[in-house]
């Protein structure tokens, strides 16, 4: 599999804000300053919480099918790659990894028969807009962790997208569950979250290098980031972190992560989170404390170990 040395571009963009001048001005920027030569799209499917059995996908609070395809486009005339993960959300907050039902169908409780046909539409409907854009990659969700045992329904899922979508079809698990997933053998790619702490990555590398030499699949992480927080280097999966602005820690946090995983054949890239659709100043890049590197000493690192990259 080709180095994918990619960056997540305006997850969830609400209706609207995703084919607009500034996020062609953002998308270039990316290309230009980054050395990226992917991007991942981030629709945003929306349940009302854990326990909700409907998601919809045609909200205010997600980009609409010609903007996703105009963007696509785009960034295809840029000299990059597309991949799109549809990721579901809730609308009370809760992190997704938390969508969970009964193990065993119970009369007049919420189901997972329900659920997951409702996540198979949501799938398959962006599976065939990936491939009508040319996508070069389907992820088919983002840190399901509840749902991770459900074996034979994410088995009949990932088979019903590869019915509509004929490229790689990959599946971004969370942090520390790569070994959890049973059904790794059923996608072309295994990826994950790589949001772990500064000091630990040669341990985590180690549990995931056994996953993926007992699957035999190429191995990327779908997501890494850190926020320029200080203190987040040490949890950069927490992104409720307040404090001051640390953007020398971000920028270390990058350098240990790749430096880690260039000494690992079986990394075959990164996807960072993430570049906003609409950029803040370059003279306010020093005071944020988010998860962008636009601006910050984390750019260079990226940059940097982007473009020696194979």
């Amino acid at each position: 599999m080709q180095m994918i040395k990619g960056i997540t571009f305006a997850p969830f963009s609400r209706r609207g804000k995703l084919d607009t001048k500034a996020a062609r001005a953002s998308l270039r920027n990316l290309k230009k300053l980054t050395g990226a030569n992917l991007i991942i799209l981030v629709p945003n499917g929306l349940q009302e919480t854990p326990q909700s059995e409907t998601i919809a996908r045609e909200t205010q609070a997600n980009a609409t099918d010609e903007e996703f395809l105009s963007i696509i486009e785009y960034a295809h005339s840029l000299g990059l790659s597309v991949a799109l993960k549809p990721t579901v959300n809730c609308m009370n907050g809760t992190w997704r990894a938390h969508i969970s039902f009964f193990d065993k169908d119970v009369p007049c409780e919420p189901k997972w028969s329900n659920w997951f046909a409702s996540y198979t539409a949501f799938q398959l409907h962006y599976a065939a807009l990936a491939e009508k854009s040319g996508c070069a990659m389907f992820i088919a969700g983002c840190e399901m962790v509840m749902s991770e045992h459900r074996d034979a329904e994410w088995r009949k899922l990932i088979s019903d997208i590869k019915e509509v979508y004929h490229g790689p079809v990959s599946y971004n698990t969370d942090k520390y569950q790569e070994d959890n997933v049973t059904w790794w053998d059923c996608v072309d790619v295994i990826s994950s979250s790589g949001y772990y702490p500064v000091n630990d990555w040669e341990n985590q590398l180690d549990r995931i290098e056994r996953v993926v030499k007992k699957f035999n699949k190429p191995f990327f992480f779908a997501e890494c980031g850190c926020m320029s927080t200080k203190g987040s280097f040490l949890v950069p999966n927490d992104w409720c972190i307040r404090g001051e602005a640390a953007p020398d820690e971000q920028a270390s946090w990058y350098k240990a992560m790749f430096e880690a995983c260039k000494k690992r054949p079986f990394v075959r890239g990164f996807c960072i989170w993430d570049w906003a659709a609409k950029q803040y100043p370059l003279s306010g890049a020093a005071a944020n404390t988010g998860y962008e590197i636009y601006g910050k000493p984390a750019l260079e690192v990226v940059h940097h170990y982007y473009k020696e990259m194979n």
